[in-house]
């Protein structure tokens, strides 16, 4: 990974390069934004350098929406390990949904997660491992391991394309990302 310019930061993961453009950040300043969504071979060199990281024994994988998702479709094609994802707003549809506060959101926003009844009865008994595109403070993947320990299941870990800063989870992952720029 090699600084191109203020305005963004070249990464390269199995293979693909991409130059990821910097936002502003609150107080945090410029960040880099890694977007899964719309490029497939992106997201493909991503899924294939986590699969070895899956921790053993992972049963189910969980993510959240939105960005994370063609992720954690990918790894669950290649892996073969079925995978659930929690939503950032209410459906009309859920039944008896798990909610789950995230205090405080890399993007200064604190918000709510929503795990579908049905959703929730997968990872029940189950070994879940949490995926996320980027983890930095590790506030929404702590949710997510709060909704595993919910539905019963065990959490076996947390897997990322990339970390940035100072998350304290133990976490694997395939490249840091600075916490500014």
């Amino acid at each position: 990974m090699t600084l191109t310019e203020q305005t963004s930061l070249s990464v390269t993961v199995g293979g693909v390069t991409r130059s990821l453009p910097t936002v502003r950040v609150g107080s945090v300043g410029r960040v880099p934004l890694v977007e899964f969504l719309g490029d497939s071979e992106f997201t493909n060199a991503a899924a294939e350098a986590l699969l070895p990281l899956i921790p053993e024994g992972t049963e189910v994988l969980l993510t959240v929406v939105t960005n994370a998702v063609p992720l954690v479709h990918e790894i669950s094609d290649r892996s073969g390990v079925p995978y659930v994802v929690a939503r950032k707003k209410r459906r009309t549809y859920m039944q008896s949904p798990l909610i789950q506060d995230v205090p405080s959101m890399t993007m200064g926003v604190a918000e709510t997660l929503w795990l579908d009844g049905p959703y929730a009865d997968r990872l029940r008994g189950k070994r879940v491992t949490v995926v996320q595109d980027v983890i930095a403070s590790g506030g929404t993947a702590q949710a997510l391991g709060r909704f595993v320990e919910r539905s019963g299941g065990t959490l076996a870990g947390y897997l990322a394309a990339f970390k940035q800063g100072e998350s304290t989870l133990p976490l694997t992952y395939l490249q840091e990302l600075p916490k500014s720029l």
